[in-house]
Formats: C-alpha cells, sequence, structure tokens
C-alpha cells in the first residue's frame, strides 16, 4: 500500500512538474513551431530536446503507442551517444493529456549498463500492445558499443506492465542467429491456423562485407519471446533493390497482408532507386510467403523512412520524405497521401514543413481517422535536435 501511494504521488508530481517544465523551457520554441509550420498535422509539441540528454549528439527515431488509460500516450525514442552513428539509449516519455505534455524520460535500455565485461548500445524501438493484452512491447537492436555502427546488431525486448513507467528486460530466445535491423512494430496474423506475430527486419551485411546481402525479411513469433525467420521478400526479377524499413498492414483484398518499403540502390546504397520509389510486396497467407517485391508508382521514397498503415475504415496512408534524397537540405518537409478503399492514391499532401529537418514519421490510430504521430526534427541545417509530437485527421 505505502508503494501504491508513493507511486501515486510521484505520479502528481510529475503532471505538476511537466506542466511546469513545459512553460518554463519550452512553450516559445512550442509556439513558434506551431505558428509557423505549414501542414494538415495539428497541435504540435516538442517531446524531447537533445539539450536534455548531456551524454547525447541526436535524439531520434521515436516510436508511439496507446497507453493504459483515455488520453494516455507512450513514445519511445533513441538518444544517440557521442562519438557513434545510430546507437545510444532507448527511453520512454509519458503523457497523460494527449500529448499537451511530457514526462522525464524513463530508461528501457541503457548503454551504461554492462552485461559482464560487454558493454552494449541501442536503436530503433518499436513499442506494440497485442491485441487483449495489457502488457507494452518495446523490441530493439542491441550493439556491442565497440563497433562503428548498429549494422550488426541483435533483436532484444521489454516489457512493461504499468503504462510505461518501469520496463522489465527479457532475453529472447531467438532461431534467427543474423544481425538485423528493425523499424516497425510486430503484426498479428494466422499462418496454417495458429496465430502468429510478425516482425519486419533487414539487414546490411553487404556494408561491410563483399559477400554480404542487402536483404528484407520477416520473423515470426507465437509468443512475442521466442522469434523465428518466416520469409524473405523476393528480389524484383530485374535489377535488385536494397529493401529495407517496411511497415505491414492489411492489404487490398480480403486477408492479405502488404509491406511497403524503403528502398536505395542494391550495390550502392548512397543512391535512390531510379525514380527513387517504394516498393511493396503482400502475403495472400498470413505472411508465410510474400509476392516478389515490385515498385509502387505512386509513392515516393528518397532513402528514408516512410510511415504505411491503415485507418480503422479501411483508408491506407503513407507518410513521407518528399524531394531528393541528397539536397541542401535533406530530409525536410514531410508530406503524406491517402487512398480509400478501391481507390487511388490522393494527390501529396504536406502533414509537416517548417523549413527545418525532419524524418521517420510514426503514427497511432487512437480514434477513427484520428491519428497521433511522432517523428525527429531539427534545424534548417541540423538533424534531429528534437522530437515532434502531432494530430493529424483524415479528410473525409
Amino acid at each position: 500500500m505505502a508503494m501504491a501511494l508513493g507511486n501515486s504521488i510521484r505520479r502528481s508530481a510529475w503532471t505538476a512538474a511537466a506542466a511546469q517544465l513545459l512553460i518554463l523551457l519550452g512553450s516559445a520554441d512550442i509556439l513558434a513551431e506551431t505558428r509557423n509550420h505549414k501542414g494538415d498535422v495539428s497541435d504540435v509539441r516538442v517531446v524531447r530536446r537533445v539539450e536534455q540528454h548531456p551524454y547525447a549528439w541526436r535524439v531520434w527515431q521515436p516510436f508511439i503507442v496507446q497507453g493504459e488509460r483515455e488520453r494516455e500516450l507512450i513514445v519511445a525514442y533513441g538518444a544517440m551517444v557521442n562519438g557513434k552513428k545510430d546507437m545510444g539509449d532507448i527511453l520512454a516519455v509519458i503523457s497523460r493529456d494527449d500529448g499537451g505534455a511530457w514526462s522525464e524520460p524513463v530508461p528501457i535500455f541503457n548503454h551504461r549498463e554492462r552485461q559482464g565485461a560487454v558493454q552494449f548500445a541501442y536503436a530503433n524501438p518499436v513499442l506494440y500492445r497485442a491485441p487483449g493484452q495489457d502488457v507494452i512491447w518495446c523490441f530493439a537492436m542491441r550493439c556491442p558499443i565497440s563497433y562503428e555502427n548498429s549494422e550488426e546488431s541483435r533483436l532484444v525486448g521489454a516489457f512493461t506492465a504499468d503504462g510505461g513507467w518501469s520496463w522489465t528486460q527479457v532475453e529472447l530466445n531467438m532461431k534467427y542467429s543474423g544481425p538485423l535491423i528493425t523499424n516497425a512494430a510486430p503484426a498479428q496474423t494466422e499462418i496454417d491456423g495458429r496465430k502468429v506475430f510478425l516482425l519486419p527486419a533487414h539487414r546490411n551485411t553487404l556494408q561491410n562485407d563483399p559477400r554480404g546481402t542487402r536483404d528484407h525479411f520477416i520473423l515470426s513469433s507465437t509468443s512475442l519471446l521466442e522469434w523465428k525467420l518466416e520469409a524473405y521478400i523476393p528480389q524484383p526479377t530485374t535489377a535488385r533493390v536494397f529493401l529495407h524499413e517496411g511497415n505491414m498492414a492489411p492489404g487490398d483484398n480480403p486477408g492479405e497482408l502488404k509491406i511497403v518499403m524503403r528502398t536505395a540502390d542494391y550495390d550502392n546504397s548512397a543512391l535512390t532507386t531510379n525514380p527513387p520509389r517504394a516498393y511493396s510486396s503482400v502475403s495472400a497467407d498470413g505472411g508465410h510467403t510474400w509476392s516478389v517485391a515490385k515498385e509502387e508508382p505512386d509513392l515516393h521514397n528518397a532513402k528514408s523512412k516512410a510511415y504505411f498503415g491503415q485507418a480503422t475504415d479501411g483508408t491506407h496512408i503513407y507518410v513521407y520524405n518528399d524531394g531528393p534524397a541528397q539536397s541542401e537540405g535533406g530530409r525536410m518537409a514531410l508530406r503524406y497521401k491517402t487512398k480509400a478503399p478501391g481507390g487511388a492514391w490522393s494527390e501529396q499532401q504536406t502533414f509537416y514543413d517548417a523549413g527545418i529537418k525532419n524524418s521517420y514519421p510514426t503514427l497511432i490510430e487512437v480514434a477513427p481517422g484520428d491519428f497521433r504521430a511522432v517523428w525527429d526534427s531539427g534545424t534548417a541545417t541540423r538533424a534531429r535536435t528534437h522530437i515532434h509530437f502531432g494530430k493529424l485527421k483524415l479528410k473525409p
């Protein structure tokens, strides 16, 4: 009882402290960015800034999920350790007022905690609540901190049973033994009459090994604790494409799964495909086998993570960076397209544009057609200085 009372006091104190912090530290910036941005995202807030992490030089790749209560949201994000290209700590922040204010961060994976003599760093969190479960999972990548980057990572997991205020790390049973890169949350499906969870991932061993590969694949699990290789996404029959960072959602036909993937040139990942397009693949058997990847002629992709998902009414949504992959600004405005069931993709619409760098959007639908979104933002010249939150209502 004393512990419960202490938790209640701490949470009440957090509400007041978070509101005060918002006023004292961030309100001017928040108001300025809200006034100046263009696009259909509303109620824009700064969730966290890199200056609040003295050991980090970037904050990046946020992921959002609904919490236990109405108007409660949880965001996981990475704080990139100084001297590292793409790894550090994974932290969670909580909002109890639909994104108006955010808690102080809670560590999920901490690079300063050694495992024996080995020190790890972490990257690319994805949050997931299985249907009918109260537990929320965070899957991410774990890599020895001595490595140059996180391309040789392994899958790691943690769960929270108290709405994100504390996290328990779990050692996963992996029947896939290779390196992987995470990007999107699992999806529940059915294969041969069994309920399974599918987790999209890819690998880029070609970066440091001339006999390596750049493959997109699907892991499967019946428990979220044990994972095996379920399928590879087949390469196009003509020129190979670096398929990576795919998002899964129900497809256009009943019982169909679809994955839409970020792309680059297979042999030289510094180049886009020609033209720069996302590629997709579909499965008609619950994710056990997939069609040959093909170009999505209406979906731009310039070597940056995009979000692909489906609303309650069946409308698909695709949120992406516009423009060329490498330009003076690079990864600036976020745009989006929607596609009604049985229809075609809409014209490009502006998601968020403030003359600053933006990338890696993730969305969650909280009510029919009503989404909450997070993405990493920067300045006009510097990437990933803060995490943004906003709301998007799909137009009828």
